[in-house]
């Protein structure tokens, strides 16, 4: 009994491997197979650090992110390259911190007026590279931009950038291709839960229509609609659209699934599963953020219902 007492939850585990991949000074590492920090992933850990009352890490990586803000703007992938969706999830940061660190503020105005810059006139969001999506992305991601940048004209009192949203959303929402899952289930989720984020509840549900029928009983669901192996943040990423779309049942089952698999060390692999393709030997540090993403949710939920 006193082990069972003593045991670590799933979730603090997840935390302790974001602490144990932090680079002192900067931001956490890409994977344990590329430990450089990541801009990007930094970004929109710093929202789920402020959630687990961690505000002291969510302060570092923030002041990380502000010393290497481009002269336009914008936010470097790793190599120093500019990308529209990772200056996104660095605004989710940005927004998390907006009264608590100096300097947020400036940031997310530079980095939001460079957002616009990269709207076409039909709506298209672009970005300067492709290059690190390797063919398994598209610019369907770029939805999950759009939440940030509306949170960010409310808060800052600029609707132009909410304006903006809109007219990127009003592109990507014509798009047959957005709602069905046709692709990797991490990608496919980011759009679903950026739908949610944006009050787009109907749209999300007919793409989560697709992932549901493919859920198998121990709560997993295939990393695309045709193989067998799982990629691990797009099941928690679903967890978390199943919460916002109501669905605990299905949402639960996913953490359960996510518990078996998760690493002795509290994080996760890209993929599992026999013939696994995402990244399957390196622990992704994106992996553990929408775990805990996903445990808050549940969490949340339950103390609302207790």
């Amino acid at each position: 009994m006193f082990f069972l007492k003593n045991k670590k939850s799933s979730y603090a585990r997840a935390m302790d491997w974001f602490k144990a991949h932090m680079i002192p000074g900067e931001g956490i590492i890409v994977h344990t197979k590329q430990p450089v920090a990541y801009p990007e992933v930094t970004g929109y850990w710093i929202p789920t650090l402020y959630a687990w009352n961690e505000p002291e890490l969510a302060r570092a990586c923030t002041r990380w992110l502000l010393s290497i803000q481009l002269p336009d703007g914008a936010f470097p992938a790793p190599g120093g390259v500019p990308y529209t969706f990772d200056t996104g999830q660095v605004m989710r940061g940005l927004v998390a911190a907006l009264g608590d660190v100096e300097g947020a503020e400036e940031a997310l105005r530079r980095a939001c007026d460079w957002t616009l810059t990269q709207i076409e006139p039909n709506g298209r969001l672009t970005t300067p590279s492709t290059e690190l999506w390797t063919g398994i992305a598209s610019d369907l991601i770029h939805v999950y931009v759009l939440p940030p940048l509306v949170e960010a004209g409310k808060k800052l009192g600029v609707p132009e950038y909410e304006v903006a949203a809109a007219q990127v959303l009003a592109y990507y929402k014509a798009k047959p291709e957005l709602a069905p899952f046709n692709r990797l289930s991490h990608f496919h989720a980011y759009v679903m839960e950026a739908l949610c984020e944006l009050g787009e509840f109907d749209l999300a549900r007919q793409g989560m229509a697709d992932v549901e029928k493919l859920q198998r009983s121990d709560g997993s669901v295939p990393a695309y609609p045709d193989v067998d192996w799982v990629c691990s943040t797009g099941l928690a990423q679903y967890a978390i659209v199943w919460y916002h779309l109501n669905n605990p049942e299905r949402a639960d089952r996913a953490i359960r699934y996510l518990e078996k698999i998760q690493n002795k060390s509290g994080g996760f692999f890209g993929s599992y599963g026999k013939g696994a393709q995402y990244i399957a030997g390196g622990e992704i540090s994106w992996g553990a953020k929408y775990f805990l993403d996903a445990w808050k949710m549940k969490l949340d939920r339950e103390a609302a219902h207790a």
